[in-house]
């Protein structure tokens, strides 16, 4: 269970002497702890080592071959800690909630949740199935045994002494909910808050040692499968494209036990079992982000006469204290800190104040079950044992998007959702609760979600937007769920990828990758029109009149060639900069905040977003006067910047990651990019990606599985290694690499092959 402290129940700092080195230090240390199992054995390692074979195909991918699960955990820690090294130690630090210890007092912050969440993962281990432990331990033995091989490769702090629990606890859900931090800011409503909540930053949330600013990257995916009867080779085909910072640490790998598992996908760095996206023989998944409604806030009333209880179903509940005491270096000695947490039945305390005592109530708070339902997954062979895994409901949020060799094609709107029997609060507002009637206790029915199963078109398709119109031949009615479901919203992205695959065209494999690049940015389709109607309006001359002309020949991409486009997103971002702050300044109060989805939309375009048009809306422009004063200045500010307003769309945005530099294609899918890229203002003012499109697969089930794959920022961070930057070019270009799945595949494209702990082995 999830427990959120009180700032002010700090207790002082104790001390206690140690003169060890560092890593022996922390061993011991780690020795201590009342929740840490005894490390596996040193000679585990050595046995485990002669299970595995790790061969390595082009451009780095490890396929382990294993003789049992936890040999292929084994490989797959010491491959992740051989390519990413400290990344992975530091997570399993952190998973002990031994930052402190390792690093010092000024990192042991998250220390307190995350042996919480450690503590869960130790009480519940023995309730995972032995398959799953096996991965675990594996997984733990791996990092433990590159440490004790490469002692010069990895930080004189990291110590060979990490657990499955340590694996484990990575996974277990605990800790301040977004809700939550957005909660308490309004709550204070002071001004450091609001700005935080404009994503001003971590400093501005106030008190709260858990606040964390948003990330500005766009994150999301895009998702499509395609049914027999809309292929050339009468096989379903399953695309996944995710959308995330080029550090979120995509790992592609292959794990094969003979006759128990065979799973190809991407395993983030630190552990097994973060895979949200993959395939096997039989069947792949794809996932794309959602933002269900899982948790509530509840305000409940303090007893005026009891300390520390509150008022229930006509009794007066004590509210359960815990101390949790974290361990930090302290030079050469040890010292503590405690920290007091509240919780109650029905969820962590987060505040109390004005008489009221608010609780966090989380669908899959202290859920330990995710490695478990991922095993299941990645081990399926049909659709039911797949719904089966995903029945356990430990993963709590993302669209799944699925294909199979049966030639079946399936989507769900996954989500660990509350029942709740009364409206939501959201992030603005806390439900008062006096009885159990008053709090959710279930959860709304798998079966009953939104999903589509065959569904006619032969196509399904995700891009972050609300589930109603996963396919246009036949969307769901938004008014057949409950109206905590989110509302109905189709996106310029979406719509770009229906434009792009409602039709009854047959596609090969290769046909659906040409069809994910697409460099179309489907908002100048619906707007360019009325731009230049805008600029026209005002009898542009010189510069203006040229650029304009530019705009009208444009094709309306962002392809590296392409000119046109530089200028277009330039006058686009400043236009919505006037327009927002012309409405900041009518605001009654002078909020800085303004709405969001179709009513932001109504201050830009000419027709907002609406259901009942959901593929020809937004169109035009609201405020023609600003549409033209903003193209005037982008025609100044792109030459200022660039040195011409016609500069080519690949001559500003490049992709650069070790000696490669070259042009590239994609843009914001606010944009309306289907390939979607952010960038940053790198030292010579050319923007470089950062994020967006990363770690892409198509597969085709055939027999045996057909797939292409890229990794844009390559299986290794460490610019010396051949893996770095091998990729870049490829995915700069449009192309993809051909997945070595088989045998047969492995040895074509077969680099090096070597157990865990030899020299590698080139081919």
């Amino acid at each position: 269970m999830t427990l959120i402290r009180r700032p002010a129940d700090v207790h002082p700092t104790r001390h206690t002497p140690c003169r060890a080195a560092p890593a022996l230090a922390l061993a011991l240390a780690f020795a201590l702890l009342p929740s840490a199992a005894p490390p596996l054995a040193a000679q585990t390692g050595e046995e485990l080592a002669r299970q595995v074979e790790i061969r390595r195909t082009t451009h780095g991918v490890p396929h382990i071959l294993a003789e049992n699960i936890r040999a292929a955990g084994f490989g797959l820690g010491y491959v992740q800690v051989e390519d990413y090294g400290e990344r992975v130690i530091r997570g399993l630090i952190n998973a002990r909630g031994a930052r402190g210890l390792t690093f010092g007092p000024d990192s042991m912050g998250p220390d307190f949740l995350n042996r919480l969440a450690h503590a869960r993962a130790v009480e519940t281990y023995h309730l995972l199935s032995q398959d799953t432990r096996d991965m675990l331990e594996g997984f733990a033995e791996g990092v433990n045994y590159y440490i004790r091989k490469n002692p010069d490769r990895v930080p004189e702090w990291a110590a060979p002494i990490f657990t499955g629990h340590d694996v484990a606890a990575r996974d277990i859900s605990v800790g301040a909910t977004g809700a939550a931090r957005r909660f308490l800011r309004r709550l204070r409503g002071d001004a450091p808050a609001i700005a935080a909540e404009e994503g001003e930053g971590a400093e501005a949330c106030g008190e709260w040692a858990y606040c964390v600013a948003e990330d500005e990257i766009e994150e999301g995916s895009n998702a499509w499968a395609f049914a027999p009867s809309r292929t050339r080779s009468g096989r379903a085909i399953l695309l996944r494209n995710p959308h995330l910072a080029w550090t979120a640490g995509y790992y592609e790998a292959h794990i094969t036990v003979p006759g128990k598992l065979n799973f190809y996908g991407d395993f983030r760095i630190g552990g097994p079992f973060t895979i949200i996206g993959g395939f096997n023989e039989y069947l792949g998944w794809a996932t794309t982000n959602n933002n269900p409604d899982t948790d509530e806030i509840y305000a409940l009333d303090v007893d005026p006469s009891r300390p520390d209880h509150y008022l229930f179903d006509g009794a007066s509940i004590p509210l359960r204290r815990m101390e949790v005491t974290v361990e930090f270096r302290n030079g050469p000695g040890i010292g503590t800190e405690t920290r007091t947490f509240w919780t109650t039945p029905l969820g962590p305390v987060i505040h109390r104040d004005g008489g009221k005592i608010y609780v966090l109530r989380a669908a899959g708070d202290g859920e330990y079950r995710v490695g478990e339902q991922f095993m299941r997954m990645m081990k399926a062979r049909s659709l039911g044992e797949w719904k089966d895994a995903m029945r356990l409901r430990a993963r709590t949020t993302s669209n799944f998007t699925y294909a199979d060799r049966e030639g079946n094609i399936f989507y769900i709107w996954n989500a660990a959702l509350p029942k709740f029997p009364h409206a939501s609060g959201g992030d603005t507002a806390a439900v008062p609760a006096r009885r159990s009637s008053d709090v959710w206790t279930a959860l709304f029915p798998f079966d009953s979600l939104p999903h589509f199963l065959n569904p006619p078109g032969g196509y399904i398709h995700n891009e972050n937007d609300a589930p109603y119109y996963t396919n246009m031949h036949r969307p769901l009615d938004p008014a057949s769920f409950p109206p905590y479901f989110p509302e109905p919203r189709l996106r310029l992205r979406s719509q770009h990828a229906v434009e792009l695959i409602h039709n009854r065209r047959k596609l090969r494999l290769e046909d659906v990758i040409a069809l994910k690049h697409s460099m179309k940015m489907l908002l100048a389709d619906r707007v360019k029109q009325d731009l230049v109607a805008a600029v026209r309006a005002t009898d542009p001359a010189g510069e203006v009149a040229a650029a304009l002309e530019l705009i009208e020949r444009w094709d309306n991409t962002a392809a590296p060639e392409s000119r046109g486009g530089v200028l277009f997103e330039a006058w686009w971002r400043r236009y919505v900069s006037l327009v927002e702050a012309r409405a900041r300044e009518q605001k009654a109060g002078g909020s800085p905040r303004l709405p969001d989805g179709p009513e932001r939309e109504a201050l830009l375009f000419r027709e907002p977003w609406t259901p009942e048009r959901p593929l020809e809306t937004p169109r035009g422009l609201a405020d023609p006067q600003r549409a033209a004063e903003a193209f005037a200045w982008a025609v100044e500010e792109t030459k200022r910047r660039y040195g011409s307003w016609d500069v080519a769309w690949g001559d500003v945005h490049r992709v650069r990651r070790g000696d490669v530099d070259v042009p590239v294609g994609g843009c914001s899918g606010a944009l309306g990019c289907f390939r979607v890229l952010n960038f940053r203002e790198d030292e010579d003012g050319k923007l470089v990606a950062v994020g967006g499109d990363g770690w892409v697969l198509a597969v085709e089930f055939t027999d045996p599985p057909r797939a292409y794959s890229v990794l844009a920022y390559g299986q290794s961070p460490d610019p010396a290694s051949p893996y770095h930057a091998d990729q870049a070019a490829m995915f700069a270009a449009g192309r993809m690499k051909k997945v070595a799945f088989t045998e047969e595949q492995i040895r074509e494209q077969l680099v090096e092959r070597y157990r865990p702990g030899e020299e590698r082995r080139r081919e």
